[in-house]
């Protein structure tokens, strides 16, 4: 792939920082696609996060939006209301967060936000009680 000038097949050393030999463990048939939004509006299908978060990073200017939408449709990503850089690094918080296996937590308060690494106040507070 081609990007005015620039090759995308990951022999360009600026992208190999970003990408890395593991193979996918996972595959589908849909792209991640860059949406590039300035005099006109240009698509362009990624394979990963990765070569699209480099793709946005390539391209963004002053006066350009760029935006990132999931092989569901949804945008994951929008210059305007976020950084890209602070928003790789809350990709890979997300991501790495995904991949470690931890242990199952049902809150006994109903709150959905409340996980086992991130326990909301009422099970904060349970948990300081039960340690004493």
């Amino acid at each position: 792939m081609f990007l005015r000038g620039v090759n995308l097949s990951f022999s360009d050393p600026r992208l190999h920082v970003v990408t890395s030999s593991h193979d996918p463990t996972e595959t589908t048939d849909r792209a991640i696609t860059v949406v590039l939004l300035d005099t006109d509006r240009e698509r362009r299908d990624c394979q990963s996060y990765e070569e699209a978060i480099a793709v946005v990073k390539a391209e963004l200017t002053p006066g350009t939006v760029a935006k990132i939408e999931d092989r569901d449709g949804e945008i994951v990503f929008t210059s305007t209301e976020m950084s890209i850089d602070a928003w790789e690094v809350e990709w890979r918080q997300q991501k790495r967060r995904l991949s470690v296996e931890t242990e199952d937590h049902v809150c006994p308060y109903d709150n959905v936000g409340c996980i086992f690494d991130d326990l909301c106040v009422q099970c904060k507070m349970d948990a300081v009680q039960n340690s004493v």
